[in-house]
């Protein structure tokens, strides 16, 4: 009996430390996914084949705005055209093949995921770009790919169809996601990707404009994931053109990998267009 009491106590204690521990976890990606909402919504498409409360956003004109994606080979983005008739869309395509229609956008280079498409139409673009100008990712919906995207099923269209083009104009830049789960949260704010030395790297030479301060180094950097965003012309234009040209070469010229370049831009397009860096 002594013996059984002996290991009860730290087998419970294991078994109580363990189920902390995945109660932690799992409410943090319940959080992040937004299941309870994407549940409630994946059931109101069922019974009514809409997920959408609200109207969509009022259509402007086409020439006024811009859906930029990069994309691989393999991905389908038709959705961009059927669903967003009323955007121009300049879709990328990072990794071109052989096969690959001569009239289809590439990159100078396949690196720095999402940036070196969103960096290189900003720079092809610079003296004409549309007033409103749109950064998504390629896929539309979905809990596993497009948890990130704020609608209730995730859905990039439901995003931009919705998106208020009269606040995007007045604040500048606007981060499509809301949740702050992950990376603006308190705990998040101490970036592992955004190091003393990585900041001043990606700023150096960039232009002295007061809110770009490329001589500072904050303590903490946050903002939420995951490099879906909407700016102003505006906005876009308070950088030179070789701001936009040296963050490009950045991330060619960085040691950094694809992935962990594209997660440090991740974490500075707000710094980028004008916002603080938390």
């Amino acid at each position: 009996m002594r013996w059984t009491l002996r290991f009860a106590f730290p087998a419970l204690l294991l078994v109580i430390i363990i189920s902390v521990t995945l109660y932690i976890k799992f409410a943090q990606i319940w959080d992040q996914y937004s299941a309870p909402s994407y549940a409630w919504a994946s059931l109101q498409n069922t019974l009514r084949g809409s997920t959408l409360d609200n109207p969509p956003a009022e259509l402007g004109k086409v020439e006024d705005k811009v859906v930029i994606m990069a994309r691989v080979e393999s991905e389908n983005t038709d959705w961009v055209a059927e669903g967003l008739p009323d955007w121009q869309h300049a879709i990328f395509t990072v990794n071109p093949s052989a096969s690959t229609p001569n009239t289809t956008l590439t990159t100078p280079q396949n690196k720095g995921h999402e940036s070196m498409a969103y960096l290189t139409y900003i720079i092809d673009h610079y003296t004409s770009l549309p007033v409103t100008l749109a950064f998504i990712h390629p896929h539309r919906r979905g809990f596993r790919d497009a948890w990130h995207t704020d609608t209730p099923l995730h859905d990039n269209v439901d995003a931009l169809r919705t998106l208020q083009i009269p606040y995007v104009q007045k604040n500048g830049y606007v981060n499509l996601r809301c949740n702050w789960n992950p990376g603006c949260e308190k705990a998040h704010r101490k970036n592992k990707h955004i190091t003393a030395d990585v900041w001043r790297d990606v700023f150096k030479g960039a232009s002295k404009a007061s809110f770009s301060q490329p001589d500072y180094v904050p303590g903490e950097v946050g903002a939420a994931c995951c490099a879906q965003f909407a700016v102003s012309r505006n906005r876009v234009l308070e950088r030179p053109l070789s701001d936009y040209e040296g963050l490009r070469q950045w991330v060619v010229d960085t040691p950094l990998s694809d992935a962990r370049s594209g997660r440090v831009l991740e974490f500075l397009w707000h710094v980028i267009f004008g916002m603080d860096a938390v």
